[in-house]
């Protein structure tokens, strides 16, 4: 799995990008139009469609790459900052001899990744630095195919339907998000009525079986790429395999805002940037129309997971929801892991003088290696933050986000209003039960905040817990239901010595390595509480 070298690029007078790949199942063809003018800085394959072109009969790359400029792939692309991917099966008889398996194949060799280049994702090791296998370039939860004649009746008889794979961190749904069926030959029967799908020149037969088998049907006499995917196609995403329909932020009168900031690179940064005088940051900044016309406002910092990018943790996780409900500033910090906590606070000082920032209430959270980054705030700069909600992660007390010590003496008596939260069935170590790191950062919470009752639980006695997971059960605990995932958030809130309570630990039940809307919301209820 995976292309063992870059493949061979050409690029084309006007910026656009190609290179074609032989898997075992199938041949691909990338077109890759240039896109946003950050796209370098800022990851915009975690927003953008996975452009699927399932070909008809196998094209030549300059022949594809007239298709996708004259039906409107390219203009969409660009739009987009992603690229067309172009499938052929390598069987002789085509797509007459191909089955669901070669869509679980190139699922499987596709990803999102920080390290992106020209249609093409590279994985790294980011502690021992080696580079890995070359990925093709697209967001599996955001798979848009398209099919003509053979390829149509393929995607119609083949993928209308459940279908499992690796998904983005091991085995999951990589059900298709939506599909363009154009000239089919077959009637087809899709198993999910939860496909999108535009049907296009197809007989009155072919629709009328699309209409009784699919909640979202576009019927259209003729394709129009850009179009279709404005209007239609682009709200949707599939995400642990149910659809989900994302906001127009215009539409919820929200701007979507990007920029990029200079900083200093700090003596510990152990990143990409390490060993330079300065570096680019990216940020994506969110905010309701009219917030910034009132005085200073709330400013929540927000940190992706490793390998992620700021527009998983805004728009999958669901916080621009959370700040268009809210009425605060979010600034997604991109590709954070070459930052350290030092260069965000130049980066804030940055933010500061563009946004008018309560000083007041400054808050940060963070999923997975970004809420690894939270607890560096925690740890270095406790005075700077109204609250802090960390999620589904940590290091050992003590070492910053590179696993590395921390560049100054840790915070040991500065309280901060904490939320952490973690998945109890995850597979990796985000809750004291499953791991003694974790077991020890909630004692160091237990100090730090000079909560009332003493974490005195030890951890060779987990099996013997008065509360299974955390070790103790909190002062109060409340159980919230999320009836979106069938799942329940059970907050254990703890009182400091002073009568305070600004120290919660929550975990989800039924969840695994993910950061979930629900959550997000009451961390912000309960972050919000507190001012500095």
């Amino acid at each position: 799995m995976g292309m063992k070298q870059f493949p061979a690029l050409t690029k084309l007078p006007d910026g656009v990008v190609c290179w074609a790949h032989s898997f075992e199942r199938f041949r691909v063809k990338a077109v890759v139009p240039d896109g946003h003018e950050l796209a370098d800085l800022i990851n915009f394959g975690f927003l953008a469609p996975y452009l699927l072109v399932l070909e008809e009969t196998e094209m030549s790359m300059e022949a594809a790459v007239q298709f996708a400029r004259e039906r409107g792939f390219l203009e969409a692309a660009a739009r987009y900052s992603t690229g067309v991917v172009f499938v052929y099966p390598t069987a002789p008889g085509g797509w007459a001899e191909a089955d669901e398996n070669l869509f679980v194949d190139l699922i499987a060799e596709s990803r999102i990744h920080q390290y992106y280049r020209d249609g093409v994702v590279t994985t790294r090791d980011r502690f021992t630095k080696e580079w890995g296998d070359c990925f093709i370039r697209g967001a599996i939860f955001r798979t848009f195919l398209y099919g003509s004649g053979p390829s149509a009746d393929y995607i119609a008889t083949h993928l209308l339907k459940t279908i499992n794979g690796l998904f983005l961190w091991g085995p999951g749904e990589i059900t298709p998000t939506a599909a363009v069926l154009e000239g089919l030959s077959v009637i087809p029967a899709p198993q999910r009525r939860d496909i999108p799908v535009v049907s296009v020149g197809n007989s009155d037969a072919v629709n009328a079986a699309l209409k009784a088998a699919c909640d979202h049907l576009l019927v259209k006499a003729a394709a129009d790429v850009p179009g279709d995917l404005s209007s239609f196609l682009y709200r949707f995403k599939r995400w642990c395999g149910k659809l989900e329909t994302e906001d127009v932020m215009d539409e919820i009168g929200m701007v979507q805002e990007y920029g990029c900031a200079t900083v200093t690179t700090s003596s510990d940064n152990r990143g990409d940037d390490a060993d330079t005088e300065t570096h680019r940051i990216g940020y994506v900044a969110h905010y309701n129309k009219g917030l910034l016309d009132n005085g200073p406002v709330p400013l929540l910092l927000a940190f992706h997971g490793g390998g992620d990018s700021t527009f998983y943790l805004t728009h999958v996780s669901g916080w621009y929801r959370v700040a268009n409900r809210h009425n605060f500033l979010l600034v997604a910090v991109e590709n954070h892991l070459n930052s350290t906590a030092a260069e965000m606070m130049e980066l804030l000082s940055i933010l500061k003088e563009k946004y008018p920032i309560d000083e007041k209430r400054i808050y940060a959270t963070g999923f997975s290696m970004g809420g690894c980054k939270s607890w560096d705030l925690y740890q270095e700069y406790p005075q700077v933050f109204a609250a802090l909600a960390p999620m589904d992660a940590t290091f050992e007390v003590g070492l910053n986000v590179y696993g590395q010590p921390a560049p100054c003496e840790i915070n040991r008596s500065v309280p901060v209003p904490l939320f952490y939260s973690g998945g109890e069935e995850t597979p990796l170590p985000e809750l004291p039960f499953q791991a003694e790191k974790c077991w020890d950062r909630m004692r160091y919470v237990f100090e730090v905040n000079k909560l009332k009752t003493p974490y005195s639980v030890a951890w060779e006695d987990r099996e013997n817990w008065p509360e299974p997971i955390w070790g103790i059960p909190g002062d109060r605990v409340e159980k919230i239901d999320d009836p979106s995932r069938g799942s329940v958030l059970t907050i254990h809130y703890f009182e400091s010595e002073d009568g305070v309570v600004r120290t919660a630990f929550a975990g989800v039940s039924g969840q695994g390595h993910e950061c979930r809307e629900h959550t997000c919301e009451h961390a912000w209820r309960f972050m919000s509480r507190f001012s500095r």
